[in-house]
């Protein structure tokens, strides 16, 4: 995860994997074939995900924390689906971006987190400039156990605006995250600046 996952690039990343996988060898298939997911998750489904990793407090606290940058644990989510918990020490965040057409849903496991979005469809191609509508800005703070999903042209921004206290998320996208467009935003006016792939995060 470079400037984000939801990344600028951490100090330290652990991996690990929680499976909640439903799957199925396709009908007919030899012994041994590759599974494959029975259904894609919903939003819902994502969202109750997140919501039960968050509370998982034995799971969270396996997650190194350190002063300088975001760590993580990228898990895997329902039905193919990927999911990381991730810590953001004091003022950190993702800056504007989006999550390349996968929808999801992220919950706070501990500390507080601002989200920043934008309640607008925006065209993923064909612009590196776009002036924003007035009234298109949400703002939302989110507390242990608060959660919400978004769809998959979700722009937002997230930050820890604690001081002191480091803050913990779960998140889980599908598809997989193909790509993150990430903005700078001036006013009302969003620039695209970099097109992310999961190989500068992972």
């Amino acid at each position: 995860m470079s400037s984000s996952l939801d990344t600028p690039a951490p100090a330290a990343s652990v991996s690990t994997s929680l499976s909640s996988k439903a799957v199925d060898a396709a009908p007919g298939a030899p012994a041994g074939a590759a599974s494959v997911p029975k259904s894609v998750p919903t939003q819902a489904e994502l969202l109750a995900f997140v919501r039960r990793t968050a509370a998982d407090s034995e799971l969270v606290a396996t997650l190194p924390l350190d002063p300088e940058g975001r760590t993580w644990i990228r898990l895997d989510g329902p039905a193919g689906s990927e999911a990381w918990i991730i810590a953001w020490p004091p003022g950190t965040g993702t800056g504007w971006h989006d999550h390349g057409g996968s929808y999801g849903a992220f919950a706070t496991a501990g500390g507080a987190l601002q989200e920043d979005s934008l309640a607008a469809r925006l065209p993923t191609e064909g612009w590196k400039t776009l002036e924003l509508a007035e009234g298109v800005d949400r703002e939302r703070t989110l507390t242990k156990g608060d959660a919400r999903a978004f769809g998959s042209h979700h722009v937002h921004e997230v930050r820890n605006e604690s001081d002191s206290e480091h803050a913990v998320s779960v998140h889980a996208y599908y598809p997989p995250l193909p790509l993150m467009r990430r903005y700078s935003r001036t006013g009302a006016v969003l620039r695209l600046e970099q097109v992310e792939r999961p190989q500068e995060w992972q």
